[in-house]
């Protein structure tokens, strides 16, 4: 296995390494020249570095158990999740050229199954350096660099699933549009320029996806005098929030209190510093607080059992774009009767989490110590997603 100085980040295999396992004569070309991208986010190869190809039949115990497609089935690569750790094996069928994926039962080979991924090895590169484009606003997707809103997000999920659609046709797998559904939807919203925010939200994006009744705007009068931040105040009057009554509910029965008026009847003790300071917008499930800082505007949860304040978002209109995100991923999903969630949670549950990552460093900076959306999106069991 070797690698170049002009191009360090591409695995080739030689032919002594493919040996007799890759018959396939593109598939053997490809090995040997082009090569597989070494620095996708979306698969590894690491194991293939250490291991070099090897039959699914010599990666478990059983392998007279396993179904008889699945035996000369060669491990190529894997699916990381956000530790690197592999979710599911990436797998070349040395004959045909196709490429699937599986999850490895050592215990219960005979469970195992594959799932189409692409027809070959160009395909799937050509589709992860598409998804990766995207994401970086860069290559056939450079044009979306500074452009946001519904609009944008439309056209780019219909350009990405073009692409995949191309060599798929309309059975396209569910690992693929799970990249062309979910992953535009970071471009709904710009960097904050006018706002004085970290995200410029479109005019009526909340209105137009909860209902307008569904969004709450606050009033001067509703602010305790501890909220100084003007930005904050700025945008609860005018964009507002969403109060969808799932995962954060609006206190609005009263002005907004402090998390000190709110939590009167506790112990000062159990009470974070400056906690007049701390105006409780809502709250999340499990007796979990939603507090935004009065003076920064920095938006933080407040574990009421637990008498901890963490990092949750870094403002108002972040908060925002993850309530939209969340809202939005679940009626997508729910249109396609679920397929996404279902067949494949946990890639859902990372793509939402890298994206919220790239739109919100606070989420980056959180999540290296705890994060309440990061552990939210990855409960599947929470069902939120």
């Amino acid at each position: 296995m070797t690698t170049t100085e002009a191009c360090p980040a591409t695995i080739r295999l030689t032919e002594a390494e493919l040996g007799p396992y890759v018959t396939h004569a593109s598939t053997r070309r490809w090995l040997t020249g082009p090569g597989l991208p070494d620095d996708s986010g979306l698969f590894t190869f690491a194991e293939l570095r250490r291991e070099g190809l090897r039959r699914v039949a010599d990666s478990t115990g059983a392998p007279d158990r396993l179904a008889a497609d699945l035996r000369d089935q060669l491990v190529l690569g894997g699916l990381p999740d956000l530790h690197g750790n592999e979710t599911e094996s990436l797998l070349l069928d040395g004959a045909t050229g196709e490429v699937s994926t599986t999850s490895f039962f050592h215990a219960c080979p005979g469970l195992m199954d594959r799932a189409p991924l692409a027809p070959s090895l160009p395909t799937l590169v050509r589709f992860a350096t598409a998804t990766d484009e995207l994401t970086r606003r860069r290559g056939q997707f450079a044009s979306y660099a500074d452009r946001f809103g519904p609009k944008v997000v439309e056209d780019a999920t219909r350009q990405l699933l073009a692409v995949f659609e191309e060599d798929m046709g309309a059975e396209v797998p569910v690992f693929w549009k799970i990249a062309a559904l979910i992953r535009p939807l970071a471009l709904v919203a710009g960097p904050g320029s006018e706002t004085g925010l970290a995200l410029d939200l479109p005019p009526r994006l909340l209105d137009q996806e909860f209902g307008r009744g569904k969004v709450m705007r606050f009033e001067d009068i509703d602010y305790p005098t501890t909220l100084t931040h003007e930005p904050t105040r700025r945008f609860l009057r005018e964009t507002g929030l969403p109060d969808d009554g799932t995962l954060f509910s609006l206190d609005t029965d009263m002005p907004l209190p402090t998390l000190a008026e709110s939590c009167a009847d506790e112990r000062s003790d159990n009470l974070p510093a400056r906690a007049d300071h701390l105006i409780r917008l809502g709250h999340l499930v499990e007796d979990n607080s939603l507090v935004v800082d009065g003076e920064t505007g920095a938006v933080l949860h407040w574990s009421e059992p637990d008498a901890t304040l963490h990092p949750l978002n870094t403002d108002v209109s972040t908060l925002a774009f993850t309530l939209w995100l969340l809202h939005r991923e679940r009626t997508i999903d729910g249109a396609l009767a679920h397929e996404l969630t279902r067949n494949r949670y946990a890639q859902v549950a990372m793509t939402m989490i890298q994206l919220l990552s790239a739109i919100d460093p606070a989420a980056t900076t959180a999540a290296a110590d705890w994060h309440y959306w990061t552990k939210l999106f990855q409960d599947e069991q929470s069902g939120v997603l």
